[in-house]
């Protein structure tokens, strides 16, 4: 590792705190959902309500960002942090009523969003000349393992204590690693350049079809990553310790399978993967939506799970966007400026499709739901099929 970071202590504290708060958020990812389905008693169209207030900070984000722009990386990683841990608290010690967990879920990720580019910026700063991408492999595989800490965690609990009395004492656990992970970011000294790309958008025609792109994927990814995990709870009764396991089991598989997605792109080209992985998704939501008619609701149950995994692993060619716009870019600016665009724009059609996808779940059922998905990804390869390559 100290081949990759320049000779200072910065970049170990900036891990210490990832790893920490990596730990707090699987903690917390680990009994969420079924704290807002057996506690609170949100339904799939409060679910939907919820997830809209919870990426609404990302389409904020664009505005945080113009406000602090002359904020160093460090000062915006802190922030974000003392945010996360004031979110986290919330949810923690308040009452389980509907305004004051969506109010606490909003906190976290306002601070969430923006903590989620300085981790990247602090890590290619850090970084040797050349060892960029080698220093937020690293990074992703830091908080990779945070997170598998704390969904083993909730797992263990539940398998010892399966009760919905567990759920406060977790977040309790959650915001404590919160605070250490805070602690430990003050010890970030110095100040790195700052980026005054963040302080706007970036626009230009020849990534039209780039933003389409992100169109597309941010809501069909919506619809797995907001009910994917809700219909098992609903829908199949999984607890808390089922759909930690899950996570795990989908965060360790895409650990090991990324860089093998990575290689693909490289070798076979972004266009095929892009166009390629809908054929998969297809098939995920048809079985996510309808097992319950093939099979009998154990067998059913089983078949969704592995559904769930399989759409984590084909997310992960969402990668290609990101070299289509690296081949296409004239400059390592305009690459990073463009990319930044593409999440507000990701996000400005997730927190719609929360909404509409909660509407139809409780009115037209999964099935139509998971259709939508399914359509959405096709639209998404058609798009993908009419990129030329570049150069």
């Amino acid at each position: 590792m100290t081949n990759i970071f320049k000779e200072n202590t910065r970049y170990k504290a900036l891990f210490l705190s990832l790893l920490l708060s990596a730990i707090g958020f699987g903690l917390y990812k680990g009994v969420i959902d079924n704290y807002m389905a057996e506690v609170v008693r949100i339904n799939e169209m409060d679910r939907g309500v919820t997830e809209f207030f919870r990426e609404l900070p990302g389409l904020l984000l664009v505005l945080i960002l113009a406000i602090f722009y002359r904020f160093s990386a460090e000062k915006m990683y802190k922030m974000g942090l003392v945010i996360m841990v004031a979110g986290m608290a919330l949810q923690a010690f308040v009452t389980p009523a509907k305004l004051l967990v969506i109010l606490a879920i909003f906190i976290y990720s306002t601070g969430e969003h923006i903590q989620l580019g300085m981790k990247n910026t602090l890590s290619l700063e850090y970084s040797r000349n050349g060892y960029g991408g080698q220093a937020l492999g690293f990074q992703n595989s830091v908080y990779q393992i945070g997170n598998l800490v704390g969904y083993v965690a909730v797992i263990g609990a539940f398998a010892v204590v399966s009760d919905s009395s567990l759920f406060k004492p977790v977040f309790v656990a959650a915001t404590v690693f919160m605070v250490l992970a805070m602690l430990a970011a003050f010890r970030l000294t110095g100040q790195s350049e700052t980026d005054k790309s963040k302080s706007r958008f970036y626009f230009k025609k020849k990534f039209r079809k780039y933003y389409m792109l992100e169109v597309f994927y941010g809501a069909r990814k919506q619809v797995f990553f907001t009910f994917g995990p809700y219909v098992l709870i609903l829908f199949y009764g999984a607890d808390a310790g089922v759909i930690s396991l899950l996570f795990a089991i989908s965060a360790v598989s895409c650990f090991f399978l990324a860089p093998l997605v990575g290689k693909l792109i490289d070798r076979i080209g972004y266009k095929p993967v892009m166009i390629g992985d809908t054929l998969i998704l297809v098939i995920v939501c048809f079985f996510y939506g309808f097992a319950h008619h093939i099979f009998d609701m154990h067998t059913a149950f089983i078949v969704c799970c592995v559904n769930y995994v399989l759409d984590s692993v084909i997310s992960l060619a969402s990668m290609a966007s990101n070299v289509y716009v690296q081949d296409i870019s004239d400059s390592k600016e305009e690459m990073r400026a463009t990319i930044s665009t593409g999440i507000s724009v990701n996000h400005a059609i997730t927190i719609f499709i929360a909404l509409l996808g909660g509407w139809i779940w409780k009115v037209l059922g999964i099935e139509t739901l998971f259709i939508l998905s399914a359509f959405l990804g096709l639209c998404n390869s058609a798009y993908a099929a009419t990129i030329r390559k570049h150069g």
